[in-house]
């Protein structure tokens, strides 16, 4: 199993992190070698002044470590969006959730006349003319009670989740494009 490498606060290894590179590639940069690179960050061997004069521009780069200011939005510095791909997703998420509306309004009749069904039988079962009425009342008790399991009502939340985020999604994209 691979170990994972310890975290370091070295010069070397923060402005690694902050420009999200990686150790052979900031070593391609400084011109050594990916293990003489590791070596200089932890600490075992010092910087020649060819390496830290390739080196400063990069440490003059990063922010003054005293001055914390919070994450920043990247959102912040994009070039405004293509219309095109978010109003496509747009118009699929409302395609999309009208179906699921559909879907959910004939999941929640079935359902509704379920219960109903469930609250008329008992005195419809207890008046039964017939052993023919009865086992048609049962059937009826039956699908009701099949319409109404739990395998459903996962099907039912499951639906409404979904038309949620659809729904949501839409109105950030809608938000997203009245903007531009």
């Amino acid at each position: 199993m691979a170990r994972r490498a310890a975290y370091s606060s070295s010069p070397l290894a923060v402005l690694r992190r902050h420009f999200g590179l990686a150790q052979d590639t900031l070593a391609s940069f400084l011109r050594v070698a990916p293990a003489q690179l590791s070596r200089l960050e932890a600490g075992h061997r010092t910087l020649s002044a060819a390496v830290m004069e390739r080196l400063l521009p990069l440490l003059q780069a990063l922010p003054d470590p005293a001055a914390t200011p919070g994450p920043e939005d990247p959102a912040v510095h994009l070039a405004p969006p293509d219309v095109a791909p978010l109003q496509a997703r747009l118009d699929q998420c409302q395609h999309q959730a009208h179906q699921l509306r559909r879907e959910l309004a004939a999941l929640t009749t079935t359902l509704t006349i379920a219960r109903r069904w469930q609250l008329a039988l008992p005195p419809l079962l207890a008046t039964a003319e017939d052993e023919r009425a009865r086992a048609w009342l049962l059937r009826r008790q039956a699908q009701a009670a099949a319409d109404l399991d739990g395998e459903t009502a996962a099907r039912y939340h499951l639906l409404r989740l979904h038309l949620a985020a659809l729904e949501a999604e839409a109105a950030g994209l809608a938000a997203l494009l009245s903007k531009g």
